[in-house]
């Protein structure tokens, strides 16, 4: 248990600093739409983030951009990039054989990071560019990161998920549905359809499958289509048995990347 209370001030403006660092260049607008908080406290956020160096105000159009200094707070954080160039080539290999893109994305607090996608920019309607943050329950790899955890784990992430208000992450705030939804992810993790719809305005879905072997779960491994192209049937079928062989080969190279490196590297990881 913590022993004082959050400061929440701290936390707007780290939560104002995250959206700005996701959309890249923001409004006073968009982040009052992204954080619900109301814009005289978002100026004094973003006035206080200007003065620190972490973000740039630009004149035309009049927004906020991250700057340089943002970098510094992730710089103790290389688990995408490590797992990211251990995956890259496993994942180019396998677009070439199937034709559509995949990801692969670690799990951080309540969201889950990119760390190599075999995207182009534009292709199928969004690009996530590596360390891009979606959330846990609306994707296909959240879920099956999700279900595949350990009971501990899994239950700690739920209740941080449970605290926020998305649709998807009404399955957090009901144990017993979490639990059977997440038996069935088992079998094969889709994307919720709600976050289909507003992210992609549902014409893409996808599958997640676990990066694991028996006593690690190291991240989650995704395949991304165009509904109109591939139905939900036929991408079960021809994807999911070649999906868990991509995903078992990388795990097993992660941790015999981790054994090779020695007890110091698999603590830190």
């Amino acid at each position: 248990m913590p022993s004082f209370r959050p400061v929440i001030a701290l936390s707007r403006g780290l939560e104002v600093l995250r959206v700005i660092n996701q959309e890249r260049q923001s409004t006073v607008g968009s982040l009052h739409k992204a954080t619900g908080l109301n814009k005289a406290t978002i100026v004094r956020m973003l006035e206080t983030l200007e003065h620190e160096g972490y973000v740039v105000r630009r004149a035309e159009p009049p927004s906020y951009a991250p700057t340089g200094r943002a970098l510094l707070l992730s710089a103790g954080y290389d688990e995408p990039n490590w797992i990211g160039g251990i995956a890259e080539p496993m994942l180019n290999k396998f677009r070439q054989q199937i034709q559509w893109p995949s990801d692969v994305a670690v799990l951080d607090e309540e969201s889950m990071v990119i760390a190599h996608t075999t995207r182009i920019g534009g292709s199928l309607l969004f690009y996530r560019p590596p360390g891009f943050r979606f959330p846990v329950l609306g994707t296909s790899m959240g879920r099956a990161y999700l279900a595949f955890c350990e009971p501990a784990e899994q239950e700690r992430i739920a209740a941080r998920l449970a605290l926020s208000p998305e649709p998807w992450n009404d399955l957090a705030r009901n144990p017993a549905k979490l639990t059977k939804v997440l038996r069935a992810i088992r079998k094969a993790g889709l994307m919720d359809e709600s976050y289909s719809r507003r992210i992609f305005g549902g014409a893409v879905w996808a599958i997640g499958v676990p990066v694991a072997v028996p006593n690690r779960l190291f991240a989650s491994m995704n395949v991304m289509m165009l509904r109109e192209a591939v139905s939900t049937e036929e991408g079960l079928r021809r994807f999911v048995p070649q999906m868990k062989k991509v995903a078992s080969a990388l795990a097993e190279t992660l941790s015999a990347r981790l054994a090779a490196a020695g007890p110091s590297a698999t603590a830190k990881s």
